[in-house]
């Protein structure tokens, strides 16, 4: 398994972080969550980010993508981390692309799937109903009716759920929560009647929302893969979700971190730099240890995505990893650097505070630092 990027990534990378410290720096987040923007991202910038070919990046060539895979996503995710830049690159491409990848008929892909590449359309996942990530948990139920479905109930956390051209909802057709079995998909416009979109304020001011479902009635053609086996196909793609907030995350931690170390290195007290007082200096050599512990898992999971001589359970146990590592590495380097700047630290003049609200939002997404402990678990007895 290669823990590093190839040449092609790290090319990659550097145009990541060129167009967005040029088109999204910190201060373009500040003027979307001033400005109340109810897309939580900058159209324009979304439509540059699609010229540049992010929207491509995990797709095969045939459906009009780069092929280059989750370790082709990592670089753009930890240059989106580093300059806290919003787009719905996660949810409309990696969860709601994947999803039409892996179980759309060719019908649905023609329709969506180049639509989504493009730009001009966007997906949403609609799967949460409780306040933590549980996905087996989905208990919303899909009744047969006449030649389609029914359904009623509520999605949370819908994440760039406003202004979304459709959701992919995740509701059950047989069995109950917790069974792995009886889960079905189905691709829902946002147009449909009986469908409500609300906005769902979350700390780090970007786009997420709450499904209302009144008696929506969906046609067969709604339905993506096979009738109740819809959790091999979501797994697969929340994981590829996991692996990408858990790049963003290291890239959030690396720039805190070297932030605090030049605020160390230039904020005087008793006519001394502190970064020379030690018990700081211990205190960054910690962090510093945990960045490459996060950077190594993080590696390891992007790279399990793409290896398919893996086994399910081992790709998703090098997932968990990753998504627990980095988030708990992001919130360590984010409530040490709010400490060691001080009381400033904690005001609207410096930007640590955005990233710290974008650390707490970012490792709860698909799943906190306690799911994956848990999940990893499970897993690793698996693979024994």
């Amino acid at each position: 398994m290669n823990l590093r990027y190839s040449e092609e990534q790290r090319l990659l990378a550097d145009s990541a972080r060129d167009f967005l410290a040029a088109r999204s720096p910190v201060a373009a987040q500040r003027r979307l969550r001033d400005e109340g923007s109810a897309l939580g991202f900058d159209p324009q910038l979304w439509h540059a980010a699609v010229d540049l070919g992010w929207s491509a990046i995990p797709f095969p060539e045939n459906y009009g993508g780069l092929d280059f895979g989750c370790m082709g996503l990592g670089p753009v995710f930890e240059s989106l981390g580093r300059n806290l830049a919003a787009t719905p690159l996660l949810s409309s491409v990696v969860l709601g692309g994947s999803l039409l990848h892996l179980a759309g008929n060719p019908q649905q892909q023609d329709r969506w799937l180049n639509a989504l590449i493009s730009g001009e359309k966007r997906l949403a996942l609609a799967l949460d109903e409780q306040s933590r990530h549980n996905p087996l948990g989905t208990a919303i139920e899909a009744r047969a009716e006449g030649d389609g479905f029914r359904l009623q109930g509520d999605k949370y956390w819908v994440v760039d759920g406003l202004g979304a051209d459709a959701y992919v909802l995740a509701a059950r057709t047989s069995g109950h929560a917790g069974d792995v079995q009886g889960i079905s998909l189905f691709l829902v416009p946002a147009d449909t009647p009986g469908v409500h979109c609300s906005a769902l304020p979350l700390i780090d001011s970007r786009n997420c929302a709450r499904l209302h479902l009144d008696g929506v009635q969906l046609g067969c053609d709604a339905l993506l893969g096979n009738l109740g086996d819809g959790w091999t196909a979501l797994d697969a793609a929340l994981d590829r979700g996991r692996a990408c907030l858990s790049a963003e995350l290291l890239g959030v931690a690396e720039h805190v971190f070297q932030t605090t170390l030049d605020y160390l290195k230039t904020r005087v007290q008793f006519d001394t730099p502190i970064g020379a007082f030690q018990a700081l200096q211990h205190r960054a050599a910690q962090l510093y240890v945990d960045l490459a512990l996060a950077r190594s898992a993080v590696m390891a999971g992007l790279a399990a995505l793409d290896d398919a001589s893996l086994s399910v359970a081992e790709r998703g146990r090098l997932v968990s990893l990753a998504k627990w590592k980095a988030g708990d590495t992001a919130i360590k380097v984010s409530n040490e650097a709010v400490q060691m700047h001080g009381g400033i630290g904690v005001t609207d003049e410096l930007d640590i505070g955005l990233y710290l609200k974008r650390v707490r939002v970012a490792q709860a997404c698909l799943g906190d630092r306690d799911f994956h402990c848990e999940r990893y678990s499970a897993l690793d007895q698996a693979c024994a």
